[in-house]
């Protein structure tokens, strides 16, 4: 089954769209395979992709890490969903306590990108000291608009995490094969960033996560093809979160959202075949995370397309859904792993 799915990221990167890829597929039962190719980095210097290098994970770092996280301090009672974020941050906004909008915003208006926030801001251009633009963050009146998919949304949701806590995100157990960086192995390389000055390898991608210290709530987080794998048979078996957390999850609301995933939806990036109990999310990086829970199926598609710019057409677009459909049609073909 892997195989059939696998063909068209091998021709992605025998045709020099994507420098290296690594795909995974976990079942219900435990079972797994996974196939990779290509190149970890290509300049500096060449680097072939083993199944052990870590992945940059860019907007993965929403659904692996910080949802799982908010979600569980909620099942332990240490937060409400519908509440607003100011249970965990009083000071947010706390010059315009009367009239500012973002002290009315909940948590579960950003795990659903339901807010007026915007989807991104240059925050590293504010500054390099992270408590800093952390402070920045949550007493910056924020330009309304109508409801996008928003980083904002999670960087305000980090730094609830870690008032709550009392520590920073990277404190957080994580399975084996995720960790937010330095990931501790070999890693593939991503952009050469302009303003570093450097291609970024072993070291966050993401400008505003940098910036942040590395783990700020939206990005940040490390893995392996298996350490992707091994979330994923976690949500499909039930090990992760509760019956009620996990209906979180599940539960589609608004623009084919539940908390903190996209729902299966005509055109989406999982692919026109997939069962409507599924739940999806990609990564800039050029990473992608698929659970079908009616099948009992989960995959992953990492990639690093943005290396060594992102101002090419790497074709990820019609890549992930190609993939999907052909690893489904293979499943329900009852074709072997």
């Amino acid at each position: 089954m892997i195989d059939a799915a696998f063909q068209p990221v091998a021709a992605a990167v025998e045709a020099g769209r994507i420098p290296g890829a690594a795909l995974g597929l976990v079942t219900a039962d435990g079972d797994s395979a996974v196939r990779f190719a290509g190149m970890a980095a290509l300049v500096p210097e060449r680097e072939e992709l083993t199944r052990t290098h870590w992945f940059d994970l860019a907007s993965l770092s929403k659904v692996i890490a910080t949802t799982p996280m908010i979600l569980k301090l909620a099942q332990q009672g240490r937060l409400d969903l519908d509440r607003p974020l100011t249970d965990a941050i009083p000071d947010l906004r706390q010059y315009d306590v009367a009239n500012a909008a973002e002290r009315r915003l909940t948590f579960r208006d950003c795990l659903m990108h339901r807010t007026f926030l915007p989807a991104v801001e240059p925050i590293y251009t504010y500054g390099g000291d992270p408590a800093r633009l952390r402070a920045f963050v949550l007493q910056r009146e924020w330009r309304h608009g109508p409801p996008v998919y928003s980083d904002i949304n999670f960087i305000l949701l980090g730094i609830a995490i870690e008032r709550l806590t009392g520590a920073p995100l990277s404190d957080w157990p994580l399975g084996e094969g995720l960790s937010f960086g330095p990931p501790p192995g070999p890693a593939v390389a991503t952009e050469y960033c302009h303003w570093r000055g450097r291609v970024m390898q072993g070291e966050v991608h993401d400008e505003n996560a940098f910036a942040l210290g590395g783990a700020p709530g939206h990005a940040g987080l490390f893995g392996t093809i298996d350490g992707v794998l091994g979330f994923a048979r976690a949500m499909l078996g039930g090990a992760l979160l509760s019956p009620a957390m996990m209906a979180e999850v599940r539960t589609a609301g608004e623009r084919h959202r539940s908390c903190g995933w996209e729902r299966a939806f005509a055109g989406w990036h999982g692919g026109g075949a997939c069962s409507p109990e599924t739940i999806g999310h990609t990564g800039f990086t050029g990473t992608g995370l698929w659970i079908d829970f009616e099948r009992g199926l989960g995959w992953a598609l990492l990639t690093n397309r943005v290396h060594p710019t992102r101002h090419a057409d790497s074709g990820i677009a019609a890549l992930r859904p190609a993939v999907g459909e052909a690893l489904i049609k293979a499943w329900d073909a009852r074709e072997i792993l």
